[in-house]
């Protein structure tokens, strides 16, 4: 018999990664739809196997496993994954703030798979709501010389030159 909960996790995480990953294609960046859509249906898929896999031993007793290692093995995988996405440049990092997304839909992801779907969908929303609400006030924020954009430095540059 098919174990409804697990698949729904899945199907959730799948969903919601599609989001996140449809906000990140939409303004450009990168780690968009299949990334984010691939890294949260993983993390559900891993955590509901760890959740729901592993109830019986192999005689059929209660088995005696520590679930929470899966949970630690994605989170130290997913590190590995954003360290990758990690640039420095000069004075500038590139590359975090899409490191920190594909951190957070992993912990989407296993919300979901672990059947915390609530707290996913929650999570989700406030993902959305600081990701493209804080972007215009970010506008009026003063930066410093090491964060200015593509435009910012290429002025600076012209004016060294000149």
């Amino acid at each position: 018999m098919w174990d409804l909960a697990p698949m729904i996790g899945v199907l959730l995480a799948t969903g919601l990664g599609l989001l996140v990953g449809c906000e990140r294609e939409f303004f450009g960046k990168a780690a968009g739809i299949r990334t984010n859509t691939l890294v949260a249906m993983g993390a559900a898929l891993f955590t509901a196997i760890s959740k729901f896999g592993f109830l019986a031993g192999l005689d059929g007793t209660l088995a005696h496993v520590d679930v929470s290692r899966v949970a630690a093995g994605i989170v130290t995988g997913i590190g590995f994954l954003g360290a990758g996405l990690i640039f420095v440049r000069h004075d500038a990092v590139k590359g975090l703030t899409t490191a920190a997304g594909i951190w957070f839909v992993a912990a989407v992801g296993m919300a979901a798979g672990v059947g915390l779907f609530g707290v996913a969908m929650v999570a989700t929303a406030t993902y959305l709501v600081v990701m493209i609400g804080v972007r215009p006030l970010e506008r009026y924020l003063p930066r410093s010389r090491s964060q200015s954009g593509p435009d910012e430095e290429e002025s600076e540059t012209k004016r060294s030159t000149s």
